[in-house]
């Protein structure tokens, strides 16, 4: 038996291909098959088996279409309430892999259906659990995504008391050898203190995982429901996506848009790099730049179903941020990708913030950091709206100074300056933008 893990580093994403003779089973696959076809041709093996862990919040399984091109058997929880075709796969259910097994157990937690899968290989041992969204490493996995998402629904206090006792039930009768795989690593959402390892092994997280410490189930539910990451927009849109099943990836790339007149009324979301966004833009739009979190980003911004024009700087550019944004499922809300390489009659242009002479006193301060990162302030009476809640909240911000917006490195600062130039046209709005580093000593 041979396991292969593949990396979504945008989306902190970890899915498994299990190879044992010439039968291959995926676990949480990425929205592109392609990765995962090429591993079969290279293996002279067939794709025969994909198991969701549960539906994800966070990026858009190929499942239904691996199950289309590839005639592969899809398996997932009896309680999630799939409408693709699919076979349940709950606790006591087996999966016979060439000469190796795979068998599913229920573990209720992070979503009321989850599972977690063990892999015995060969010889009839355990060598790896693939977990999903339950146990990280170094954390466990959020339980308030599915308050209003999904087949099933729970509260976020209900589901932390069933991460505890899957915890501590699903995993006891495995040894501290077997390997442990999740679904993310370092930078997901999906959890607040992932590790940045690949991999670990039961013995390494029971020694020092917190969630599998000794502790009360009362000290366990607060500590894990405090201080959880917010949850951007499209994780509820993408529960309902991967319960239904996406449609393919390429063909869904392929009917976007490309170059087509202006549609004015659309959101433009505009992808540029600092500098020539600031030479010339059109007005209203939101300055995103391509980075490594560029679709949690965007995401977190445009709603699910809300239209947008993709602004870039090449079609090379734009045709690698499609790939992304059909990542977590956006790719239909892709109304046009404009390639812009200069200014336009009518464009916007910003002058850098000139912070020399630079008195805090003489503006409202927007501070678009995270309430935990805004807690240790860099500016007094500076306003906390995080970048993902500032549509939304734009009312609360004064009219009677310039506004200042920043955040921690400069990035955020860019796409929140701008999103509060949009909304506020009549009021000076100013970036701090990468300046911030000189102001962070905190008051």
């Amino acid at each position: 038996m041979e396991i292969i893990q593949f990396e979504d580093r945008n989306l902190s994403h970890f899915s498994y291909a299990v190879v044992s003779g010439t039968s291959i089973a995926l676990i949480d696959p990425a929205r592109d098959p392609e990765p995962y076809r090429a591993l079969a041709r290279e293996k002279g093996a067939a794709i025969e088996h994909v198991i969701e862990t549960h539906p994800h919040a966070d990026f858009v399984s190929s499942h239904l279409e691996l199950h289309r091109s590839e005639g592969a058997v899809v398996h997932a929880s009896s309680l999630v309430g799939a409408e693709y075709p699919h076979q349940g796969f709950d606790s006591g259910d087996v999966i016979r892999l060439g000469q190796a097994e795979l068998r599913a157990f229920n573990t209720p937690g992070h979503s009321p259906d989850s599972i977690s899968i063990v892999a015995y290989n060969e010889s009839g041992s355990p060598e790896a659990v693939f977990t999903g969204d339950t146990l990280f490493i170094g954390d466990c996995g959020r339980p308030d995504l599915r308050e209003t998402a999904g087949a099933i629904t729970a509260k976020r206090e209900e589901l932390a008391q069933q991460m505890y006792r899957s915890l501590r039930e699903a995993f006891s009768h495995l040894p501290d050898s077997v390997l442990v795989y999740p679904a993310h690593g370092a930078g997901s959402l999906c959890g607040k203190g992932l590790s940045a390892a690949l991999s670990s092994t039961l013995g390494e997280e029971r020694a020092s995982n917190w969630s599998l410490q000794p502790q009360s189930e009362a000290e366990f539910v607060r500590a894990l429901l405090s201080d959880q990451p917010f949850v951007p927009k499209y994780f509820v849109h993408d529960v309902a996506l991967n319960k239904k099943g996406a449609p393919d990836f390429e063909p869904a790339i392929r009917a976007v848009p490309r170059g087509q007149a202006r549609a004015e009324a659309l959101l433009w979301i505009d992808t540029r790099s600092r500098e020539a966004f600031a030479a010339g833009h059109r007005s209203g739009s939101i300055h995103l730049m391509d980075d490594v979190r560029f679709e949690t980003w965007l995401g977190s911004i445009v709603g699910p179903g809300e239209p947008f024009v993709l602004v870039v700087e090449s079609e090379a550019m734009g045709e690698t941020l499609l790939r992304r944004i059909a990542r977590i499922g956006y790719e239909g809300q892709v109304a046009n990708v404009v390639v812009k390489t200069q200014p336009e009659s009518g464009d916007e242009s910003t002058m850098p913030f000139d912070d020399r002479t630079f008195d805090p006193s003489q503006y409202t301060v927007v501070d678009v950091r995270n309430p935990s990162e805004a807690a240790q302030p860099i500016f007094a009476h500076a306003i906390n709206i995080p970048l993902n809640e500032l549509r939304e909240r734009i009312a609360e911000l004064p009219s009677d100074k310039p506004l200042l917006v920043h955040c921690a490195a400069g990035y955020r600062s860019a796409a929140g300056s701008s999103i509060v130039r949009a909304l506020r046209p009549q009021q000076t709005v100013e970036d701090l933008s990468v300046a911030v580093k000189e102001w962070a000593q905190p008051v």
